[in-house]
């Protein structure tokens, strides 16, 4: 274990760690996206430009988390934004604000693992807006057992939501996309390239990610549409945060995890973080880029594997 350039002492961390080590490992929770509350304003330096004005995104997964702040984050950017997700209240919480904000965004229930629902949804968004620009296809849940104790209800449950769920939507995208081109991104993650012991599931789903991506890369790259994946690292969302875990306990355990898993950054990255990447990889700054993983993780695969993670990441 090294220090930590001087923000927390060994005894700090570990402090941290024990305090909420034993409520995250009760969770069965696996972690690099969801759950972060956010703003339509929090886009820092990369909101307000308008990059994206007269065009429409469709976001899969955006009632929280990482898809919340891409929802919220591409509004500022001038774009009509339609987004799905199985909670209705929080659709709607999210629709409003960037209504609030003087935004355009259609929020549709639909649950990525059932085709009828996928296809309803991207038309709906397509047929409301007379176009479709950009898809984020983020939806992803996850889910901690070591490979002998998952059930294949789990294994089922996981490879549907993130896998197929990304399959199908790709499926119901592209014959709008191939009316005027446009860009695709897919929540791969970090565990795609750093396994854990207790995720199998969830690295296989992320894999598989990868592996679509690339062969859609290769499908429409001469056909006008850009296809790529981006890994995020264990982002500070309610997707690793256990419910209920008083703030305090979350700020020890996620000011001490930090130093000891992510070598180049030393923290976890916030929603707001991994939205701005994702706006970044959408906009007309990469017109060559197609059939890559992005990863935007603080530097965390770069460097040694990760010693505490919480059940995943």
């Amino acid at each position: 274990m090294r220090e930590s350039k001087g923000r927390l002492d060994r005894r700090g961390l570990l402090g941290g760690l024990a305090v909420a080590g034993g409520a995250l490992a009760a969770t069965g929770l696996m972690g690099d996206v969801a759950g972060a509350v956010t703003t339509a304003g929090s886009g820092g330096a990369a909101a307000g430009r308008g990059r994206f004005r007269g065009k429409v995104v469709l976001i899969t997964g955006a009632t929280s988390g990482i898809g919340r702040a891409a929802a919220l984050a591409f509004a500022a950017e001038g774009a009509r934004v339609g987004f799905c997700g199985r909670r209705e209240q929080l659709g709607r919480e999210v629709e409003a604000a960037i209504r609030r904000a003087g935004g355009e965004a259609t929020y549709v229930r639909a649950d990525v693992r059932v085709e009828a629902q996928v296809k309803e949804f991207v038309d709906r968004v397509a047929g409301r807006y007379g176009r479709l620009d950009v898809a984020f296809n983020n939806a992803g849940i996850g889910g901690a057992a070591e490979p002998h104790a998952i059930t294949l209800e789990q294994w089922d449950d996981i490879m549907d939501t993130n896998a197929r769920g990304v399959l199908l939507a790709i499926k119901h995208e592209v014959p709008h996309l191939l009316r005027n081109g446009g860009v695709i991104i897919c929540t791969a993650s970090s565990a795609a390239e750093q396994a854990r012991p207790n995720g199998a599931a969830y690295t296989a789903s992320k894999r598989a990610v990868q592996g679509i991506v690339k062969a859609a890369a290769l499908a429409y790259g001469t056909r006008g549409i850009r296809v790529n994946a981006i890994l995020p690292g264990t982002t500070d969302t309610a997707f690793v945060r256990p419910p209920g875990l008083p703030d305090e306990v979350w700020a020890a355990y996620r000011d001490a995890w930090g130093p000891l898993n992510v070598d180049g950054m030393e923290r976890m990255a916030t929603a707001e973080e991994i939205a701005r990447a994702v706006v970044g990889l959408a906009s007309d700054d990469f017109p060559y880029q197609t059939g890559a993983s992005v990863a935007v993780d603080g530097g965390a695969t770069a460097g040694r594997k990760m010693v505490n993670p919480p059940t995943g990441g």
